[in-house]
């Protein structure tokens, strides 16, 4: 026990030893006593801030010494002072105090000559802030509060902008060449151009793979929603390698079924059966909705298409009289909004409706939702497109069952789909 004891108390005198290397024992009192008295580690009053900047600098010195003992004395390279400058970091701003040599060949790696800030993860939190919905000053403020670094707006500006190329490069990434199911709908928000808000509309295509992935194909901006807009949107996708889509889910456009045959003509669109309950029937009084709505259900969940013909009929013969309108619009878009009855229970599950890129839109929303305007078109689509990035496990995923909707839609389009299977 003895001999154990002694082991362990020799053991613990040389941790100390190695740590009275790195700081003095006042210094490590006065940690303690901070620690003690409930201070923050870090900031600019952290307890471990002035030891983070003291490691920092001793570090740049260790690193000239290596640099110094591979120079020939031959050369005549030498000490040259320091150059001190200040640095942030999420242990707070620390005053950095580079060496230098005379011939000005010494590279320091640690933070290197023109950085200003220790590689502490700050852009990675800025970014992470400004995908979360913070505006600039949310930002600003957050970083002052919890690491005691006080950055202007510019610098937020500039780091939230080097993401730009970024966005570029997603925008124009080569595409699958087919997509069994596109999903189109666009979205508004506000942003200030020539110091007037205007409303700007984002285009989202939210597309399936052929490979069962849903993928956000692209976030295309303009200044309303039009069917020539969306033809643009089209003609895009074609020029980033899409080659095919079998079914397009849209919303109710004018136009937009006609723009769609025009850029893929073999496609089948499929109206959203959600959007059309939802518009024919906003006359309806309150007292009959519920009833109105049922009926309605009977039509689009038929079995099969002539059972949907005798359900519209039925619809008509009981609401005809009070609500003209609604049998008459289902009839007027009867085939893309039937469109789904040609296929079995799992492939109208994932076509009958435009949910799934109204569910990529609520993910927007979140974050999005407490802002009244941007204050340009550049400032929202790096804040939409950030947000889709630290939300990808929500939208970039799977379809359910997808080998019985492949084994369907191989049966269905034969070798049209099958050719771009891997």
């Amino acid at each position: 026990m003895e001999k154990i004891r002694k082991r362990a108390q020799r053991r613990s005198e040389q941790e100390q030893a190695e740590l009275d290397q790195i700081i003095s024992r006042a210094e490590q009192t006065r940690i303690m006593q901070g620690l003690y008295e409930g201070k923050p580690l870090f900031g600019s009053e952290g307890v471990f801030t002035e030891l983070l900047q003291r490691m920092v600098n001793a570090s740049l010195q260790g690193e000239l010494d290596a640099f110094m003992k591979g120079q020939s004395r031959a050369s005549g390279n030498r000490r040259n002072g320091v150059k001190e400058k200040q640095v942030r970091s999420t242990g707070g701003m620390l005053t950095v105090r580079t060496p230098r040599d005379r011939e000005g060949e010494f590279e320091p790696q640690l933070i290197k000559n023109w950085e200003r800030e220790l590689t502490t993860g700050m852009d990675e939190i800025i970014l992470s802030l400004y995908a979360k919905g913070h505006s600039v000053e949310d930002v600003q403020q957050h970083i002052r509060e919890i690491y005691g670094v006080e950055l202007s707006h510019s610098v937020i500006t500039a780091i939230t902008n080097r993401i730009l190329p970024e966005i570029s490069e997603w925008q124009n990434r080569p595409l699958h060449s087919c997509y069994p199911v596109l999903y189109l709908d666009g979205i508004y928000y506000k942003v200030r151009i020539n110091g007037t808000f205007v409303t700007k509309v984002i285009y989202t295509c939210y597309g399936v793979g052929a490979d069962g992935i849903r993928d956000v194909l692209g976030l295309y901006s303009s200044e309303s929603e039009s069917a020539s807009a969306w033809g643009n949107v089209l003609e895009d996708l074609k020029r980033r390698g899409v080659e095919d889509v079998l079914i397009f889910c849209i919303d109710g456009l004018k136009g937009l079924r006609e723009a769609i045959e025009t850029a893929f003509p073999e496609a089948t669109v499929q109206r959203c059966i959600v959007h059309m309950v939802r518009s024919s029937t906003q006359y309806v009084k309150d007292k009959d909705m519920h009833e109105v709505c049922a009926d309605l259900k009977q039509i689009y969940q038929s079995a099969t298409l002539d059972s949907a013909m005798i359900a519209l009929e039925t619809f008509r013969q009981k609401w005809d009289k009070y609500y003209p309108s609604i049998a008459d619009k289902w009839e007027k878009e009867w085939d893309s909004l039937m469109a789904f009855m040609d296929y079995t229970t799992d492939i109208r599950r994932l076509i009958y409706t435009t949910n799934p890129v109204e569910a990529v839109h609520r993910v927007m929303r979140k974050v999005t939702k407490s802002k009244g305007a941007w204050i340009s078109e550049s400032a929202l689509m790096k804040q939409l497109y950030l947000t889709l990035m630290h939300n990808k496990k929500s939208w970039n995923k799977n379809v359910f069952n997808w080998k019985s909707v492949q084994n369907e839609l191989i049966e269905k389009y034969g070798e049209r789909y099958s050719k771009h299977l891997i």
